[in-house]
């Protein structure tokens, strides 16, 4: 039986089965509790006439004491029940055992006595007989209350009653009932045990069903964010590259486009771009397909190659830009930082981006440091409006834009909260300062290991963008527009393009004829990319060494499919000139001096 109260305290949910089971058990036992105090209000006569029958004052005192000190111990419990302390389910449960035990206590005091009441001790031991049954139902809720509780309680009357030899064949009798007692406890906690089995089950159902209802409700609202974004940036987007190229083909008597109509279409069609695969990626983490590759490069170098860009941004809208790096990172071959370098680039380019857009006047400042050991800091500080700390969790929220700052400033709101998911997965950090009116500061934490060793550069920056050119290309691909583009693309590097429509044609296209690359789209009729890669890598003689460089929409399982199949390197769409040009000049330099079968180690670009 036990002295805990039915808990108020908040607590928290249990980490497995076994501790919900416990948990539904004490709570149970303490939803007894008022049927427990009913109990002894009837009981306490009796004991006050049982206690009449002490041997002494001194006795009597005593008996009275031991119903007070569990009263008392009650009320401790209970004041208890409302510290911290109590959402702990194991030591709780210790508790209401303790609880138990004191009153099977009262009952051995109560037996003790009747065993040297004389005529009426045959009476008072049948009473904490039953007291001892009482104490038997209400620890029947707990398992460990009842085998503990249970046998602690029933030692006092039968011990009571073996003493003394007229009482022997009561004992007898008494031990029978008890037994049977014992048994129907075990029952009634088998059963309970069942109960909380289903009703554990029904909460665990509903806790799901709830995770369930906000997880849809979470993607409706962020498939209505992407929506809205998506209909608002590409809208803006479209209609400007529709208007310059109108104008170009001469449609309606317009004059061809001015050198600044073709650079604000450009910069719109960057813009799309830019929107379109931040949305895929952050729909892509949303799903948990998202995956970084952790390895050393140089932080230094990353920065520098940001900066050619950023500084002519920031001087086209007068803006001063510098970058330090702290001296001892300068010209080093040991030491680098340690995450996905083209993630790395993905989030400092956003930054930078960022600086760039918000910033009217004054500058734009990075540095590169260490911190402390085994850390490295890229942190971009600018002038611009500044957010205040609302804001600022406001501007990390997907397809959220602060209203203040916004006005005029392109963009889908998802920079910031892809960069944080991105930094997440890195083990890295992202913090963000900014005062309105001074200016932001976001600071990029990540690994760094000071023994890694940097690959030294070969060749120059200018040869590894432009890649060997006059090689054979056979370009797969099924829609025109892509086509058109990768052909371009292509030609712009020097190379030599066949295009097949699709992926069985360019299966018999290699049987037939030599080429030195096969570009390939992930995802054809007829046959798909993998499908294409495997075929060709079955063919006979050298064409099965051709070298092939797939590309996908940018989905790691896809990727992963290609790269299986025989693919050597993965592109993700869309592509660009350097993306291309190094592609081709990796799988050039792997089949050197005459592009032999590709047989190294496979890369994702």
């Amino acid at each position: 039986m036990s002295s805990a109260l039915p808990g108020d305290a908040a607590r928290p949910a249990p980490h497995s089965e076994a501790e919900a089971l416990t948990l539904q058990a004490l709570d149970a036992q303490q939803a007894l509790l008022p049927q427990a105090l009913g109990v002894f209000a009837v009981c306490l006569p009796f004991y006050v006439w049982a206690g009449s029958y002490a041997a002494n004052s001194e006795v009597m005192a005593a008996t009275f004491s031991v119903f007070a000190i569990n009263w008392g111990a009650f009320y401790i419990i209970v004041n208890w029940l409302k510290r911290p302390e109590a959402r702990d389910v194991a030591r709780r449960q210790r508790i209401q055992i303790l609880g138990g035990l004191l009153w099977a206590g009262a009952v051995a005091q109560i037996a003790a006595m009747g065993a040297g009441a004389g005529a009426a001790g045959q009476t008072i031991m049948m009473m904490a007989a039953a007291a001892a049954v009482i104490c038997l139902f209400f620890a029947a809720t707990s398992l460990p209350g009842l085998l503990i509780v249970g046998p602690a309680a029933m030692a006092g009357p039968l011990l009571a009653m073996f003493v003394r030899p007229e009482s022997r064949q009561d004992g007898v009798i008494t031990w029978g009932a008890f037994a049977l007692a014992f048994l129907l406890a075990l029952l009634m906690n088998r059963n309970l045990r069942r109960q909380f089995v289903m009703a554990a089950d029904r909460e665990r159902l509903s806790t799901e069903r709830e995770r369930s209802l906000a997880e849809a409700e979470r993607l409706a609202r962020s498939k209505s964010d992407l929506v809205a974004t998506l209909s608002h940036e590409i809208r803006n987007g479209l209609t400007g590259v529709a208007h310059v190229l109108a104008a170009a083909a001469g449609q309606n008597g317009r004059a061809a486009p001015s050198r600044e109509q073709l650079g604000a279409a450009l910069a719109a069609a960057n813009d799309l771009i830019a929107v379109l695969n931040a949305t895929l990626d952050t729909e892509t983490a949303q799903a948990g397909r998202l995956t970084v590759d952790a390895a050393p490069f140089d932080p230094v170098r990353t920065m520098r190659e940001l900066s050619v860009q950023v500084r002519q941004q920031a001087a086209a809208k007068g803006l001063e830009f510098s970058l330090y790096v702290e001296p001892e990172l300068e010209g080093r071959r040991v030491g680098a930082a340690v995450a996905d370098v083209v993630r790395v680039r993905q989030v400092l380019a956003n930054l930078l981006s960022n600086a760039v857009k918000y910033t009217l006047r004054g500058r734009i400042e990075a540095r590169v440091e260490r911190k402390g050991e085994g850390r490295l800091t890229i942190a971009i500080a600018d002038t611009g409006p500044g957010l205040t700390p609302e804001e600022l969790r406001v501007a990390f929220e997907p397809f959220k834009r602060v209203a203040r700052t916004a006005a005029g400033v392109s963009g889908a709101g998802l920079g910031l909260s892809l960069s944080r998911q991105l930094v997440r997965l890195m083990d890295a950090a992202l913090v963000a300062d900014s005062a309105v009116g001074v200016g932001s500061c976001f600071t990029l934490e990540l690994p760094y290991d000071s023994a890694a060793l940097i690959d030294a550069e070969d060749e120059d920056e200018r040869a590894t963008i432009e890649g060997p050119g006059g090689l054979r290309v056979l370009m797969a691909e099924d829609e025109a527009l892509n086509a058109a583009m990768l052909r371009g693309v292509l030609e712009q590097l020097g190379h030599k393009v066949v295009h097949a429509q699709n992926g069985r044609r360019a299966v018999e296209l290699a049987r037939i004829v030599d080429f030195d690359v096969i570009m390939l789209d992930g995802r054809m009729p007829e046959m798909d990319g993998p499908e294409v890669a495997r075929a060709i890598r079955a063919l006979p003689g050298p064409a099965r060494g051709i070298g092939i460089v797939a590309m996908i929409a940018g989905d790691a399982d896809e990727a992963r499919e290609c790269l299986d199949a025989g693919a050597d390197t993965v592109m993700r769409k869309p592509v660009t000139v350097s993306g291309v040009a190094r592609a081709l000049a990796e799988i050039a330099r792997r089949a050197a001096p005459a592009l032999a079968p590709a047989t190294g180690p496979r890369a994702v670009a």
